[in-house]
């Protein structure tokens, strides 16, 4: 019997990550308006933008998740039913919620929307999912600490109406999945309410307390060490096991992501899912996809937790990313047989580019000849928001992204 294909679940910090998304192939996004969401940073939704968000994805087939998973003090909640008012009437099809009280007031002013309970509640166990399911909730995200054998016994104790998500991709937390006090101690910026300033990824050095301002590095380099620098998540090559596991919804993480990201992750992951629901026999991850996971922006890859105790889970010498190809042009046309692009990073003629469009596998596009908006060809595209046209065989959508090789 074949599996179900989980759902593809993509970030969108604002309302052109969004449409990308979709345009890439998400199943459904997850966004926030611009109070209670747990990414302060990427709260760019006003109730215009949901609107036009709702209405651009509903038109595509996809679903729109709205995120009320911060834990709210008193002066918040009461802003908050106007809010779940209006998202029940602006068709939103899901609220993701942690706060016991703010599922309480979504079942009272939003009843028409289905309730998401959000990783932030650090649901472990079928007992508790059960209990979530008891309370009006159509589906639980697991906690980021469960293998995958656990989630299998999760799916197999809870009822087969309660759906299942779970992270796929992206940043993890040190402490338990999304709740931590330790930006709050340090910043004052409390993570539990959108607004972490990710103080796991700062670089730590060992006192001892009767040497007060002598500091030993816990490694051998000299910058002290990452002691809770976690790395990211990439389960694509596992995504058949997720499936297997019961998983109906496989989550990305990065609403305060680029919309470059959010391409890349939602075009990689349709892919993988699609080559499994093509498969026959043993699946094997297509190798474009992990090429493609390499492209972005990221920490060193993981798989967490779910294949057992993890063994390559964190990263002690630096918090940086790798980061080895940037967006050298975006696509705005197609006309007399070459491509239209507005620049975004200089490059030379010759410069074979990769094309990242919507829908397809990413191919190769040269730049041999290249030409001003004129029509007069140049040895180089060097200004910001210079358009430019390429010769090429055939047409590219709008919006593709044309990428070059990051010089290091």
């Amino acid at each position: 019997m074949k599996i179900k294909i989980p759902e593809l679940l993509c970030p969108a910090g604002d309302l052109a990550r969004l449409k990308t998304a979709v345009d890439f192939g998400a199943d459904a996004v997850y966004i926030a308006g611009e109070e209670f969401g747990m990414r302060t940073a990427a709260a760019k939704f006003d109730k215009e933008a949901i609107i036009e968000g709702v209405r651009y994805a509903h038109n595509k087939g996809v679903r729109v998740h709205v995120t009320c998973n911060t834990v709210p003090h008193d002066d918040e909640m009461v802003r908050l039913p106007e809010f779940l008012k209006f998202l029940n009437s602006s068709g939103v099809d899901a609220i993701i919620a942690s706060d016991i009280g703010t599922i309480a007031l979504i079942k009272e002013y939003a009843p028409r929307c289905e309730i998401h309970i959000s990783v932030q509640s650090g649901i472990v166990n079928s007992a508790t999912a059960c209990e979530f399911y008891k309370m009006g909730a159509k589906r639980v995200v697991l906690a980021r600490e469960l293998s995958l054998k656990e989630i299998k016994h999760i799916r197999e104790n809870t009822p087969k109406e309660l759906q299942i998500e779970a992270f796929a991709h992206g940043a993890m937390c040190v402490s338990f999945s999304a709740r931590c006090l330790l930006s709050s101690y340090m910043t004052g910026r409390d993570a539990n309410r959108g607004d972490c300033a990710q103080s796991c990824r700062w670089s730590y050095s060992l006192m001892e307390e009767k040497r007060p301002g002598q500091y030993y590095d816990i490694t051998e380099t000299k910058k002290g060490t990452y002691i809770l620098n976690a790395n990211d998540m990439c389960m694509a090559q596992y995504l058949d096991k997720m499936a297997a596991a019961g998983v109906d919804s496989i989550k990305i993480e990065g609403r305060a992501k680029s919309e470059y990201y959010v391409a890349v992750t939602a075009n990689a992951y349709r892919g993988a899912l699609d080559s499994l629901e093509n498969s026959s026999g043993e699946w094997v991850l297509p190798e474009w996809v992990s090429e493609e996971l390499n492209k972005i922006s990221h920490r060193t890859y993981s798989t967490g937790f779910y294949l057992g105790t993890p063994q390559n889970a964190q990263t002690y010498e630096n918090a940086g990313y790798i980061r080895d190809y940037n967006v050298a042009a975006v696509v705005t046309g197609y006309e007399n047989g070459c491509i239209t692009a507005i620049l975004k990073n200089k490059f030379l003629r010759g410069t074979v580019l990769d094309c990242l469009e919507a829908g397809n596998r990413p191919f190769n596009v040269s730049t041999d000849v290249l030409l001003d908006k004129n029509g007069d060809e140049i040895e180089s595209a060097n200004s910001p928001m210079m358009a430019v046209k390429i010769p090429f065989e055939r047409e590219v959508k709008v919006g593709s992204m044309l990428r070059m090789k990051a010089v290091v």
